[in-house]
C-alpha cells in the first residue's frame, strides 16, 4: 500500500525491521509525501471537518439552552432543600421516609437508645456546607481554620446560567445568613464560557471551554477579614539608629480568596484550578449535595478514578481553558 507505514500509533511509534521503535511520523511529514491529488481530496475532508466542528458548537449552545430550561424544574426542589437545611421547613414523615441499608437489629438497637437517652433536637441539619467543604480533598485544600466559622452560616449554594442571547457563562451563588463577618448576602464567582471553534485551531475544539472567570467585592466587618493578616515588623533607621515597629497587612490564605481569582502574568496554574472548582461545583456539588455529606458521592468519585487509572505523565500539566462537556445536573440532591 503506497501509505502503510507513514503514521506510526499513537505516541508509541512503530517497529521498523531491524525491531528498533522509530518515532511517529508528523501530519506535516504524512503530508508532504502524499500524490498532490490526495492531498488536495485530504484539504477538503478538513474543510467538512471544519464544517463538522460548527454544527459541534452549535450543538452545544443547544445543550446550554437545555441545561438553563431544566435548571428552572430543578430549582424548586432546590429551595426545598435549603428550606430543610436551615430548617426554616420541617420535612412530614411521609418526605422522611428511606429504604435504609441496615438491617432490623441494628434500627431497633438505635430506637432503644433514643428511647433510653433522648438527643436534643438542633434546627434544620447543622454545618451541612461546611460539612461538604471538609470532606471534599478539592475544597479542604482551600479551607482554613478561620474560615469555618464562617462557613457554618452558608445556607445554600446555586447555580444560574446566562439568558438567551447573552454571552454563554453560569454564576455560582454563596447565600449566607447575617453574620458578623460580612454584610453581603450572597457572595458570587461568574464563568464565562466560549463554545466556537478557535479559527487558528479549529480541529482542537471539544466543546465549550471556561476562559475566564469574575469574582465579587466582599463587604467585610471591620477586622473581620480572613484573606488578610496583620503583621508587625520592626525596622531601624539607617541614619539615628533608631527602631521602630511597622504594622501592615499581607495576603492571608482563605477559602474566601476563591472571590478575587488571581489574574496577569504566571497565573495560569492558579486560574486552571479555580475553572476545574468552578466546574465541580456546577457539576457535582451543587446537584449532589446530600449525597457529599453522607460520602456516598466521594466513594463513587473514588470509584471513577480506579476506573480511569492514574495517569502521572500528565500531572503538572494544565490548561487555563477547561473544556466543558455540558451534562445535565443529576436529579440527586
Amino acid at each position: 500500500m503506497l501509505y502503510a507505514g507513514l503514521a506510526g500509533k499513537g505516541d508509541q511509534g512503530m517497529q521498523n525491521p531491524s525491531g528498533q521503535v522509530d518515532r511517529p511520523v508528523s501530519f506535516h511529514f504524512l503530508e508532504s509525501m502524499l500524490p498532490k491529488a490526495v492531498k488536495r481530496r485530504v484539504h477538503a475532508l478538513k474543510r467538512l471537518q471544519v464544517q463538522c466542528a460548527n454544527i459541534e458548537a452549535k450543538f452545544y449552545e443547544e445543550v446550554h439552552e437545555l441545561e438553563r430550561k431544566y435548571a428552572a424544574l430543578y430549582q424548586p426542589l432546590f429551595d426545598k432543600r435549603r428550606d430543610i437545611v436551615t430548617g426554616t421547613v420541617e420535612p412530614t414523615d411521609e418526605e422522611c421516609e428511606w429504604q435504609s441499608d441496615r438491617d432490623e437489629e441494628e434500627e431497633l438497637a438505635d430506637a432503644k437508645k433514643e428511647e433510653a437517652t433522648p438527643e436534643e433536637d438542633p434546627k434544620g441539619i447543622p454545618e451541612f456546607w461546611l460539612t461538604i467543604f471538609k470532606s471534599v480533598d478539592m475544597l479542604s485544600d482551600m479551607l482554613q481554620e478561620h474560615d469555618e466559622p464562617i462557613l457554618k452560616h452558608l445556607k445554600d449554594i446555586q447555580v444560574k446560567f446566562s439568558e438567551p442571547g447573552e454571552p454563554m457563562s453560569f454564576t455560582l451563588g454563596f447565600h449566607f445568613e447575617p453574620n458578623g463577618y460580612f454584610n453581603n448576602a450572597v457572595l458570587t464567582k461568574v464563568y464565562k464560557m466560549k463554545s466556537e471553534p478557535d479559527p487558528s485551531d479549529p480541529f482542537s475544539f471539544e466543546g465549550p471551554e471556561i476562559i475566564d472567570c469574575e469574582g465579587c467585592q466582599i463587604d467585610w466587618h471591620k477586622g473581620k477579614d480572613v484573606t488578610v493578616k496583620t503583621i508587625k515588623k520592626k525596622q531601624k533607621h539607617k541614619g539615628r539608629g533608631t527602631v521602630r515597629t511597622v504594622t501592615k497587612q499581607v495576603p492571608n490564605d482563605s477559602f474566601f480568596n476563591f472571590f478575587n481569582p488571581v489574574k496577569g502574568e504566571n497565573s495560569e496554574f492558579t486560574l486552571a484550578t479555580d475553572f476545574e472548582i468552578g466546574h465541580f461545583f456546577r457539576e457535582r456539588i451543587v446537584p449532589r449535595a446530600v449525597l457529599y455529606f453522607t460520602g456516598e458521592a466521594l466513594e463513587d468519585d473514588e470509584s471513577e478514578q480506579d476506573e480511569d487509572g492514574d495517569d502521572d505523565d500528565d500531572e503538572g500539566d494544565f490548561d487555563p481553558k477547561v473544556c466543558l462537556h455540558p451534562t445535565l445536573p443529576s436529579l440527586s440532591l
